[in-house]
Order: structure tokens, then sequence, then C-alpha cells
């Protein structure tokens, strides 16, 4: 690994084949913001694999961003090309159909001879490994405030090509104390779990809520896409086995977790292949999968990827993480949303999905109204559950009627 000046990276970016290069860029909050501005300004075309793009991610003529999980950045782009796949399968793009050019990682300083990617590994070990057997490049944004991690985070540094040194914070969350909407589902979400369960979570007022209630269960253990805050209330409270690693392949939270995860024996990051495989959840101990969706149709599907039939997200873990929930012993998969959305003043339990679906058969769907069991449910006992105890009281009467107009209700059944 080379230091070298931001000229010398514009120099090797120009170099790139083709009048389309393809570039893998470290997303979510490890954005490496300098390198994305140099490519932006170097590039007239190009092609940007990201996860997740930030506000301020470029949006022109040329600028192409290839995802399979759209962030605030990359929504309203015309260009954008969503990936529509599982995010365990995505890495497989990078050897077939999506072969990379280059790759833009945001790293630690390094240590030993290696440097960790930090708070985000995620797709970019397989980008790497990938470019390298194609000759391209490699590019590393070094910065002093990146923690070190463990695991698949860990690159040697003759994989890097050229690096240019920042000094840089990362990126936090704006701190929101849940609402009565969300202390009420996260209550009900934490009464699902038992001492040595393992907890896949997400980031908001909903997974903060239910962390909040689990801090007296003991042996828990962690097998998550992503961490944040939550974990260090349950590391202090003693809620977690000591004796077991906490797994996650990219981290979003307050300098705090940061600093917890810098050089911590504890926590092992893993590429998006071994977190995100189905059969890796499933062999976790009773696997409990906390996840959130847009809407539920009454046939228990969850659309968490379109708003008024435009792309928001995309499928990312969920039907990864659903489906290895489902098969783990003593797992559950869990769907919590609100009931209600005070924006569009409509209910999210919904008559039947007109977009993609992003998973189904879950265990239990919460919502602030309550909690219904679906699993191993007929799908009349399925629709009469979401209706009766998870929708909210203004919305039934017109799901009754989409009820018995879908046939999920019997002729005859009251209500």
């Amino acid at each position: 690994m080379e230091i070298v000046t931001e000229a010398a990276v514009a120099q090797r970016l120009r170099s790139l084949p083709g009048p389309e290069p393809r570039v893998v860029v470290s997303g979510n909050f490890a954005t490496p913001w300098e390198l994305v501005r140099l490519l932006d300004a170097t590039l007239e075309q190009c092609r940007v694999f990201v996860l997740n793009a930030q506000p301020g991610w470029p949006s022109r003529e040329g600028f192409v961003t290839e995802t399979p999980f759209v962030g605030p950045g990359a929504r309203d782009d015309p260009r954008l090309d969503y990936l529509p796949m599982r995010l365990s399968l995505v890495p497989r793009l990078f050897n077939s159909i999506r072969p990379p050019d280059a790759v833009l990682v945001h790293t630690s300083v390094p240590r030993d001879g290696r440097v960790s990617l930090g708070i985000e590994v995620n797709l970019l070990p397989a980008a790497i490994e990938q470019v390298r057997r194609r000759g391209g490049l490699v590019v590393a944004q070094v910065n002093a405030q990146m923690p070190y991690t463990r695991g698949d985070a860990e690159i040697d540094v003759e994989l890097i090509d050229a690096a240019i040194e920042v000094d840089q914070p990362l990126s936090s969350p704006v701190v929101r104390a849940p609402d009565d909407a969300a202390s009420a589902i996260g209550e009900l979400v934490a009464s699902r779990a038992s001492e040595g369960c393992t907890l896949q979570m997400g980031i908001g007022q909903v997974p903060d809520a239910a962390l909040a209630q689990m801090l007296a269960l003991r042996n828990l253990g962690v097998w998550s896409e992503m961490l944040s805050d939550g974990i260090l209330d349950l590391e202090r409270a003693g809620a977690l086995n000591p004796s077991r690693m906490v797994t996650a392949t990219f981290l979003f939270g307050s300098p705090e977790l940061y600093a917890w995860a810098n050089d911590n024996p504890r926590l092992v990051m893993r590429r998006t292949e071994t977190v995100n495989d189905p059969a890796q959840i499933a062999a976790q101990p009773a696997m409990l999968s906390i996840n959130s969706a847009l809407e539920i149709d009454l046939f228990a599907q969850a659309n968490a990827s379109y708003v008024r039939g435009l792309i928001y997200s995309g499928f990312g873990g969920q039907p990864d993480f659903v489906s290895g929930a489902l098969h783990s012993p003593g797992g559950q998969a869990i769907i919590a949303l609100r009931s209600w959305h005070d924006k569009s003043d409509s209910s999210n339990i919904v008559p039947l999905l007109h977009v993609p679906v992003c998973s189904f058969q879950h265990s239990v769907v919460v919502t602030e109204q309550g909690l219904a069991v679906m699993f191993g449910r007929s799908q009349h006992a399925q629709a009469r559950l979401l209706i009766e105890q998870v929708a909210h009281p203004r919305a039934r009467e017109l799901l009754w009627e989409a009820a018995f107009s879908l046939g999920l209700l019997r002729e005859g059944e009251q209500h």
C-alpha cells in the first residue's frame, strides 16, 4: 500500500478500462467521501456499486449507481440501477455478470501489515478478491478515526494499491427517544425473547425499544447484519453470553459504539456471504430475527422495499434472516411495524400487496395494537388475527370487507 496524493489517485482512476468502468465503494456509514468526490470529478462515465448510499451521493448524467439496497442519497436518481436480490447472493455478481474494475474502501490505519474495514465489511471482501483476480485497482481512504475491527474486516496492505490519508469523524445517527407506539411494539417484541436466544436487529426506535426490554435476560447471543448502540446496553447489563462472539457485518451508532468496537476481541466482523447465509443463521440457537416492513397484507406478506410503487430500499437481509430464523431450533422471525402511517393517513395493514414481496411466512407480526402469531395458522386464521390483533381500529372494517372479497373469510363467518 502506497500513500499517494489525490492527483495520483485521479490518474489511476483515469486508467481504468472501458468507457464505463465499474467501481465498488464502501457504503452505509463508512462511505469514503474524499474518494467518492475524486471519482465523481475524474470519470465522466462510470457505474458505481454501493450499499445504502447516503445524502450527498453524486447524481448526474454518466454516474450510474448500482445497488441491491437503495439509500436516501440515490432514491430520487433517475439513473439508479436497482438490483432486486437477497444480500447473501450479491457477492456472486462480482465473479459473474458485474465484475468490478476498482474498489474504493474506507479503512483504519495500518497495524502489523493490515488495515481494517472497520464499521463496514459487507460485500467488500468479495469485491476486493475479484478485482485483484482481474488485475484491477484497490484504493483506500485511511482514516485515523476508523476503529480497527477483526475477522473478515482485516485486509492485508499488499492487496491495496494506493491510499490517501484523512482524519475525520464517522457518521452517527440522530438519537430519537422511542414514542408511545415504538415503546409498545418494543415491549411486545421483547416478550418473544428468551434466555440464551440469538438476536438479529436493525436500527431505529423499535429495535432500540425492544432491546431496552431485554436487559434482564442472560446468555444472549448476537448474529446480526448490523449493530447499533443497543448492543452496548446489553453488554453493560450483563445480558450477553461472554463465551459467544458478537457477530455482525456493519455498524452504525454513536462514537461510543465505535470506541467499543475498536480492537474488541468480543466482536467479529464477517462478510455478507457468512452473516446472511440462511444455513449459518439457522445454526444459531433460538434465532430471534427482528425486521420491519412498510406494509403487511392479509396473506401475511411483507413489503419493505416500495413506497407508492417506487423503490425505496430493497430486500436487504430480510429474506435471508426470515428463512434462517424459521429453521433455527426454537427460532422466530418477527415483523414489527406501526399499524398506521400518520403522514399518508393510511393503514400499514393492507388487503393485498401490489408491489414485490420481501418476505412472508413469519412467526409473528407485531404492531402497537398487539401481537399476531402466524406460524402454523391457516390463511383464514392469519387474516383474522391480523385484522383483530395488529391492524389499527380505523382500518378494520375495510379489512374485513377485503378479507371476504379475497376469500380469506368463509361464507357465514362473523366478525
